[in-house]
């Protein structure tokens, strides 16, 4: 009996040994981009007219070269959010909050919130299923939203994939201008391949505008203990303040923004 007793406790000691030390298919938490990995897209983002190897059609060519970011400059648009496309690849820490249902205790829906201008999403996984339809009338009509409607599942303990369609045809897919018409399809992949490592890729497929799907690039994100998450209130005043004495000192090139 002292002998299996022991055997016991090495096995367990060894499945544990085995096992990662973070919780398995969960997201949440505040976490910090690393902002130098793909500072192109964070800082003064390419430049307009770049599209050297993007499978662009004309008319995705048309409202590219079209796009004129200093638009985010005008007092007006300063407290628009980045839309659910380039949000991640914006600036501001990230809040991950799962939501449960109160009887199954099972996970309803995910939450995510940018602290740079309040973005947030929320990724559904209750079963239903993405809307597809968004011309015309009828019962299966939704309107395009800013930020579209998302699905979500595991596909693997560590692995969480996204989808999104219903994206308002106005917003952008990159900073330097690339669009997506209403019918674009946008999948994001979470990887937690550590406690302390979060790795997103996105891509965009959208054949009204693009002969095959689009990489929107990686996004990689820091788990650090005690990190705080501050209310951001947007103040057009505050902003412009930001922008004149931080961000346009900070930018270069034609497709610089924010």
């Amino acid at each position: 009996m002292h002998r299996c007793r022991i055997g016991l406790l090495g096995f367990i000691l060894l499945a544990s040994a085995a096992s990662p030390a973070w919780a398995q298919m969960d997201l949440s938490g505040i976490w910090t981009p690393i902002m130098h990995e793909d500072s192109i897209e964070r800082a003064a983002g390419p430049d307009i007219g770049d599209f050297l190897g993007l499978p662009i059609n004309d008319a995705a060519r048309a409202r590219a070269e079209a796009w004129d970011a200093t638009i985010l400059t005008l007092e007006e648009h300063n407290c628009k959010p980045h839309p659910s496309t380039y949000g991640f690849r914006g600036v501001g820490n990230l809040r991950v909050t799962s939501n449960y249902d109160p009887t199954s205790f099972q996970v309803t829906k995910i939450d995510t919130h940018i602290q740079w201008m309040e973005q947030r999403r929320e990724i559904w996984m209750d079963g239903r299923t993405l809307p597809t339809n968004f011309a015309g009338r009828g019962a299966d009509v939704h309107d395009p939203t800013y930020n579209g409607y998302s699905v979500g599942r595991w596909t693997d303990d560590y692995t969480f994939v996204a989808e999104t369609t219903g994206m308002a045809a106005e917003t952008w897919a990159t900073e330097g201008g690339l669009p997506h018409s209403v019918d674009a399809r946008v999948t994001e992949r979470f990887n937690r391949s550590s406690k302390n490592d979060l790795s997103l890729t996105m891509t965009m497929d959208d054949p009204k505008l693009y002969s095959k799907p689009l990489s929107l690039g990686q996004v990689n994100f820091r788990w650090i203990p005690s990190q705080t998450f501050f209310d951001f209130s947007c103040v057009p005043s505050s902003v412009q303040m930001y922008l004149k004495e931080m961000a346009d000192p900070a930018s270069s090139g034609s497709g610089a923004a924010r």
